[in-house]
């Protein structure tokens, strides 16, 4: 096959964790032409074999750069300061199918609202499956959701251990350290099922929720997977009501926790959906323990001799 044959996918957010893993799985799976979306195209030349500016902020922009596509992976950013994430992910939609899209996948993430009939209020969740119906009544031929896990990465970056007042590095955190609640994942191996989904749209392109999910822990089980490997990670388990006075944010973190602990990450039993998730990847994702050995810098201190 020439590779003017070969189905054109436009990804959004190609800079990022989340685009940039789902970029590098689709050039390496040799099925497809990747075209790199970004508000800084001539900073990322190199990305792609397509590299076209688009702002999702600037709905105008979104045409072009999906016109010729056959399918679009869409994500968009909670955190981003000023985002508007509903109003900017339906123009990403109307623009996609304007430009005849055959296969829109949406990173989403679990119906937090819906799951807990309306208990817990988490926006960063709640906001994105307000997306899900959009995709749904747009009218693609092919459509996925691919769910992103609590990210492995978060333990180093988001929400990396602190100095606590023992003096131990650690976490302080209102969740119940003994609950196996948590599924977690490389969000950069979140590409692979992303590539099989636009590869196996017969299986994977009927409205499929995919969830990566490389490990399901306690974070009991996550400081001693980490202590083990030559850490000294400490956990206290913090009331709720003190900790919503951290941070300006922490309120939804803590209420995100207490969904977490009612119905785990993902809401209910996921194992189906895990299973074809790992099947159209080709592959099973990475474990914690593995990951972590390859990406947590082992503490220096001075009774091993560093």
């Amino acid at each position: 096959m020439v590779s003017n044959d070969k189905k054109l996918i436009a990804v959004v957010g190609a800079t990022g964790q989340q685009g940039g893993g789902v970029l590098r799985a689709l050039q390496a799976s040799g099925q497809f032409k990747v075209r790199a979306l970004t508000r800084n195209p001539d900073k990322h030349r190199e990305l792609a074999e397509e590299v076209v500016a688009a702002d999702l902020g600037k709905p105008e922009t979104l045409k072009a750069a999906f016109e010729g596509a056959h399918g679009v992976f869409l994500v968009t950013s909670f955190q981003e300061a000023g985002t508007e994430e509903f109003r900017q992910a339906t123009a990403a939609i109307r623009s996609a199918k304007e430009a005849g899209v055959r296969h829109f996948i949406w990173s989403t993430l679990p119906d937090v609202e819906k799951i807990s009939g309306g208990k817990f209020n988490v926006p960063h969740f709640t906001g994105k499956t307000k997306i899900d119906r959009l995709v749904k009544d747009a009218g693609f031929p092919n459509y996925t959701f691919v769910i992103a896990p609590f990210y492995y990465q978060n333990l180093s970056g988001a929400i990396a251990a602190h100095k606590q007042a023992d003096g131990s590095m650690g976490w302080a955190l209102p969740l119940d350290p003994t609950l196996r609640v948590i599924h977690m994942g490389d969000i950069t191996e979140l590409g692979n099922i992303v590539a099989g989904a636009f590869a196996q749209p017969d299986e994977a392109g009927n409205g499929q929720y995919l969830p990566l999910v490389g490990d399901f822990m306690s974070f009991n089980e996550i400081v001693e997977s980490l202590n083990r490997q030559g850490h000294n990670f400490s956990y206290q388990q913090v009331p709720k009501e003190i900790f919503v006075g951290f941070f300006p944010g922490a309120h939804e973190i803590a209420e995100m926790f207490s969904y977490w602990e009612a119905h785990t990450y993902l809401g209910s039993d996921s194992s189906d959906q895990i299973a074809l998730a790992n099947k159209v990847a080709g592959r099973e994702p990475t474990r914690f323990t593995i990951w972590a050995q390859e990406n947590f810098p082992k503490q220096l201190n001075a009774t091993d001799g560093a």
